[in-house]
């Protein structure tokens, strides 16, 4: 399937690092023309000359938040503005958070729902559309293991995994007989920046990780056979297998030992 992308164009979404920079360099390898989006336009350019550099990949740099509510048209706008067809979009970008409920920055949760969640769902049909009319394209829409269970301390983060796995795979549902894939990649513990961000640095030092690089890689041959889901790694997809089996009430509460924040200074005087 990918074979017949070469020369067409990609949209990746936080491609200035981890999972959607390995993206890029996998599309671009595989002959494809990216547009390159996320708030750091200096990693993105760095990013754009390595890829013209090894492949000869042409790059539309376009920076912004999808954060703002209008982003996500202007994005678009640009791209139809250029004459670009998005033939692939990976909407990658995304965040986490790990804390108490009653430490928890409630600003910076609906910032979160609005980039996992708002960003990705109006992306998707802003480009899906345009693809099943030329019955060709595909959406790769990243979610996460957490996406088959609730995580305690991370309740809104997990709940949008779980909201971009059924999405996605409902669209795949809908899409699949016009030619066109919808797929959710729901990957395990990856070695990025995720978890720095998300309050608990130094949890990649305690569990197994994939890196990036394997996670782009497997996720492309998934898309390639037209999966409407894939998780990588045989141990992850049997988590997910054992968090169907158990009791929701046993899942739950077995979750709480994996992202329990460290107290805080302020906790420990209450």
């Amino acid at each position: 399937m990918l074979k017949q992308y070469a020369d067409h164009w990609a949209l990746v979404t936080g491609a200035s690092s981890g999972i959607g920079t390995e993206f890029a360099r996998g599309l671009a390898a595989r002959g494809m023309h990216l547009v390159l989006t996320a708030r750091r336009r200096e990693e993105l350019e760095v990013l754009a000359e390595e890829l013209h550099t090894r492949h000869g990949t042409r790059c539309l740099i376009i920076p912004g938040d999808l954060n703002l509510p209008e982003f996500p048209e202007q994005l678009i706008a640009e791209t139809r503005r250029q004459k670009i067809t998005i033939e692939l979009l990976v909407n990658n970008a995304g965040f986490g958070m790990a804390d108490t409920i009653e430490n928890t920055d409630r600003k910076r949760v609906l910032d979160m729902l609005q980039v996992n969640m708002v960003a990705l769902t109006n992306l998707t049909y802003l480009v899906l559309p345009e693809m099943l009319e030329r019955r060709s394209g595909a959406v790769l829409n990243v979610s996460s293991i957490s996406a088959f269970q609730p995580v305690a301390y991370m309740p809104a983060y997990s709940a949008s995994k779980a909201y971009i796995l059924h999405f996605s795979e409902a669209l795949w549902a809908e899409a699949r007989s016009r030619k066109v894939t919808v797929m959710a990649l729901c990957p395990g513990v990856t070695s990025t920046n995720f978890f720095e961000i998300a309050g608990v640095g130094g949890w990649l030092k305690k569990h197994r990780s994939h890196t990036p690089e394997y996670v782009v890689r497997v996720a492309l041959k998934a898309l390639d056979k037209r999966r409407q889901y894939y998780v990588p790694g045989i141990r992850n997809y049997i988590l997910t297998l054992a968090s169907r089996i158990a009791t929701r009430r046993t899942v739950v509460q077995s979750s709480m030992k994996y992202f329990r924040p460290r107290k805080k200074k302020n906790d420990d005087k209450k």
